[in-house]
């Protein structure tokens, strides 16, 4: 999937601000941002259900708009919330829409797979928000999609039904699936994404790998005690010490095992604390460091 110069504009409110991006097949692409930040109609245009303003979209080479119909033939789309009628029951409307697709998906298979094989005769209405939106994941894989649109695939789901749904979103792509999938869930996201676009204001502020967007921002990070000396353990470590909102420290040098030894007995000297030890950035933290920078006048 291709974005180029994206505009998507409603009045004189600009939602997609000149957005550039590409989804590969075979691996998952997080798209993140803001409430706001122009997610939804981007993937909306990619899609086929919004007009885009300017620029070029090109899904599994097919314009979203011109080509829709070949196009619904080849993509799976998972709503966050609706789209079955409240009555509908799993069996019938999976094997409704294995029937609709006709690709040769199986609707026991897939209801088994995301772990509603118990619930068959249940309606939309009588599932919980969780299973729901396994629901919505079986009816996007009926089309055994080229491309996945997923939005908040685990939204309101257990940890088991997490578990089953990123091995669901991995397999997808291992089998040579763009999947491209819309989350506020940034430790989802941080498991499952093979590359990450980050929105801000209706433009796309960051583009890359997890390493990509970490670059240049390394170093050993931990909590501990708000109380921490962090000029003294500077001094000590013979390395710069930062100190950030509750508790939160980072050492701005290679997390070598004998850096975090040294930190280890320097803290268990002071009696303070050692919490959430980590030799890489999160994240969430890359994604709040990066919207940030951009700076709400931007």
């Amino acid at each position: 999937m291709v974005v180029e110069d994206l505009v998507v504009s409603y009045g004189d409110l600009r939602a997609v601000d000149h957005a550039s991006f590409n989804a590969a097949h075979g691996e998952v692409t997080v798209i993140l941002g803001p409430n706001g930040a122009g997610k939804t109609s981007t993937i909306e245009v990619c899609e086929g259900f919004r007009t885009a303003t300017s620029g070029n979209v090109s899904v599994s080479g097919l314009h979203p708009l011109r080509d829709h119909a070949a196009l619904t033939r080849k993509m799976g789309v998972m709503l966050q919330g609706g789209g079955v009628y409240p009555s509908s029951r799993v069996g019938e409307v999976v094997g409704l829409y294995v029937d609709l697709y006709d690709k040769g998906a199986s609707a026991d298979e897939l209801i088994d797979r995301v772990g509603l094989g118990h619930r068959r005769s249940h309606t939309w209405k009588q599932l919980s928000g969780g299973e729901q939106q396994r629901l919505s994941l079986a009816l996007a894989l009926a089309a055994v999609p080229e491309v996945a649109f997923l939005d908040e695939p685990t939204a309101g789901v257990d940890v088991s039904g997490r578990q089953d749904i990123r091995r669901i979103v991995t397999d997808l792509a291992t089998t040579g699936c763009a999947v491209v999938l819309a989350t506020h869930e940034l430790d989802e996201a941080e498991r499952l994404a093979d590359r990450i676009v980050i929105f801000h204001q209706g433009r796309v502020v960051a583009n890359g790998t997890l390493a990509e967007l970490r670059a240049g921002n390394d170093g050993l990070r931990f909590t501990s005690s708000p109380e921490l000396d962090d000029t003294e353990l500077a001094r000590h470590l013979n390395a710069q010490v930062t100190r950030g909102p509750e508790g939160r420290f980072v050492v701005a040098a290679d997390p070598t095992p004998s850096l975090v030894a040294r930190l280890s007995q320097w803290l268990a000297d002071h009696s303070l604390p050692l919490n959430d030890l980590r030799t890489s950035e999160t994240l969430e933290a890359i994604f709040q460091r990066i919207v940030d920078s951009t700076g709400d006048g931007q």
